[in-house]
């Protein structure tokens, strides 16, 4: 499955290839802060529709993770980093994509905080 996804304001667009089967919810200082929904793809499942320069890069404590951004409407559509074996993955935030029943979707909750 295709979906569609983008910031608020729609500067920052993507499509993202595969099967939704569950929701993460992280308590860390900043998904806790963002209430992101994450679902992981592999990166090459994010097909960005918008220049990749139309997002701003957060990076914070072991800096591998890349929180991409929305400078204009703030949102945070999207982050990108590596797997435990190094493969390059994309954790998509599951509010940002479009028609999505997020009621259906089991959401497993991370204890980013003590990690």
């Amino acid at each position: 499955m295709i979906y569609q996804g983008s910031c608020h304001c729609g500067a920052v667009a993507f499509e993202a290839e595969g099967e939704i089967d569950s929701g993460l919810a992280c308590n860390c200082s900043i998904c806790s802060r963002k209430g992101s929904l994450l679902w992981f793809i592999p990166r090459d499942k994010l097909r960005l529709k918008t220049p990749e320069e139309a997002a701003s890069t957060y990076t914070f404590n072991k800096h591998v993770i890349k929180h991409r951004f929305c400078p204009t409407c703030g949102m945070h559509p999207y982050g990108e980093g590596s797997d435990p074996k190094g493969n390059a993955m994309a954790a998509i935030n599951l509010r940002c994509i479009e028609n999505l029943d997020l009621d259906s979707i089991p959401v497993h909750h991370h204890d980013g905080r003590s990690h």
